[in-house]
């Protein structure tokens, strides 16, 4: 135990710290909001920079390369799981780029603590929304489609499962949101490790980590959107 007021060892490890103020008497992590910011509008410039170069023709290579992930998806979609709402595979394909891109934005040093540049996704605020967009999305989706009535039946059938289909509805969003942030978080808590390695030799160790988070953060956003596809399948499907 540390005796309170004492001065903390220089190689406690600590993680989940962030950049905050209060705002109207609410606590911000302002860290959250600006990386948020930063990777929406990485996502959007990319969007707008390939949209500027569409053409009805022979298409150049961003456009060529885009076309060819959201064919490709929509395709394995298709086959996999079946229809889905025309909106979705593109809706996948945005959160993809945008959990990537917020997911990468570690590999950035800033040499300072906390970081100024922490994943975003590493935070239960930017998941729970992102999963509870997600969530109200494909509940209006699977309403729209099937009616409200049927769409509420579609729990109870048969009834005694029905406890099992309400309690996974909810569940939904608490495992896309816990899943992401728990793999994005314990590679801050990697980090926070490896940095108690002597100088010497903790180049090769951060750097062969730090492709291993970027490898595990495709895997993440690259999950994310999956189950994003799979829950609009679940919710327009009749077998509910």
């Amino acid at each position: 135990m540390i005796p309170a007021g004492a001065a903390l060892p220089t190689n406690t490890i600590e993680v989940g710290q962030h950049i905050t103020r209060t705002i109207f008497g609410l606590t911000v992590n302002v860290d959250t909001v600006y990386t948020t910011v930063i990777a929406g509008a990485i996502v959007i410039g990319l969007g707008l920079w390939i949209r500027r170069g569409l053409t009805s023709g022979t298409p150049n290579k961003p456009q060529l390369i885009f076309e060819v992930i959201v064919d490709a998806v929509q395709r394995q979609v298709e086959e996999a799981i079946g229809p889905v709402a025309p909106f979705v595979v593109p809706l996948a394909v945005t959160l993809f780029t945008f959990i990537l891109v917020a997911n990468w934005l570690s590999v950035i040093p800033s040499g300072h603590h906390p970081e100024l540049l922490p994943p975003p996704t590493a935070d239960t605020n930017l998941t729970f929304a992102m999963a509870l967009l997600v969530t109200v999305l494909f509940t209006v989706t699977g309403v729209r489609h099937r009616g409200i009535g049927p769409y509420v039946k579609g729990f109870f059938k048969p009834v005694l499962l029905s406890p099992v289909k309400v309690i996974e509805e909810f569940a939904k969003p608490l495992s896309l949101a816990l899943r992401l942030f728990g793999n994005i978080f314990a590679g801050g808590v990697m980090v926070s490790v490896i940095s108690l390695i002597p100088a010497f030799l903790l180049w090769p160790f951060n750097a062969a980590w730090k492709l291993f988070d970027m490898f595990i953060g495709g895997i993440q956003a690259f999950i994310f959107a999956f189950l994003t596809i799979l829950y609009f399948s679940f919710a327009i499907s009749e077998e509910h």
